[in-house]
C-alpha cells in the first residue's frame, strides 16, 4: 500500500497525471472509505453521495495536502467532515414531530443485510445510540481498528481523549447490548 499511496502522491501533484491519480486514489481507498462513511451515515444511497463528494473534494483540495501524514488519514478526514455535515443536514431536514433517534434506529434495521444476525443489529443501534465523538472514536478504532496516533490526526483530538471517548463508548455499547438483548433474545 505504502508504494501506492506515494505512486498516488506522485501522480496527484502534477497536472498532467493528475486524472490517472483519482483513478488510483478511488482504486485504492474507495471500499475503506465507503464502510467508514457507511457506518456514520447508515443509508447506502447517501454513503454512495458522501463517498463521491469525498473524492470531489480531495481531488479539489489536494493543493492542501502537507503530507504530513498518510494519504489514506487525509481522505478519512475528509470522510469524517463530509459524513458529518451530511447528518447534520439531515437533522435539519428531520426537524418534525418525528424523533430523529427513532428514524435512525429505524434505518439501522432497513439497512442491514438481509442475512444479519439480531446481535449485528443490535450492535447497530448500539454504536448509533453513542454521541457523535463516541460514535466516530468507536467505530473508526473498532472496525477499521485504526491506532489512536492516527485518530488523533483525523479527529483532531488528543490521543488521551480519544482513549477515553473509546472506553466510554465501549462501555456503552456493551451495556445497551446486554439490555437489549435479554430483552428480546
Amino acid at each position: 500500500m505504502k508504494i501506492k499511496e506515494e505512486e498516488i502522491i506522485r501522480l496527484m501533484s502534477s497536472e498532467k497525471s493528475r486524472e490517472k491519480g483519482v483513478r488510483l486514489m478511488m482504486d485504492a481507498y474507495q471500499s475503506r472509505l465507503y464502510w467508514h462513511i457507511r457506518r456514520i451515515i447508515v443509508d447506502h444511497n447517501l454513503a454512495q453521495d458522501v463517498l463521491q463528494d469525498t473524492f470531489i473534494k480531495a481531488y479539489q483540495n489536494f493543493h492542501q495536502f502537507k503530507q504530513d501524514s498518510q494519504l489514506y488519514t487525509w481522505l478519512y478526514r475528509i470522510a469524517t467532515n463530509e459524513s458529518l455535515q451530511q447528518l447534520n443536514k439531515l437533522k435539519r431536514m428531520q426537524k418534525t414531530d418525528e424523533d430523529p433517534d427513532y428514524h435512525l434506529q429505524n434505518m439501522v434495521a432497513d439497512n442491514a443485510a438481509p442475512d444479519a444476525e439480531d446481535i449485528q443489529i443490535l450492535l447497530q443501534k448500539a454504536i448509533h445510540s453513542l454521541p457523535e465523538k463516541q460514535k466516530l472514536v468507536f467505530t473508526m478504532r473498532y472496525y477499521d481498528d485504526l491506532p489512536y496516533e492516527e485518530l488523533s490526526k483525523i479527529l483532531d483530538m488528543s490521543v488521551g481523549t480519544l482513549k477515553t471517548n473509546y472506553h466510554y463508548a465501549k462501555q456503552k455499547v456493551e451495556d445497551f447490548i446486554k439490555q437489549n438483548y435479554n430483552e428480546n433474545p
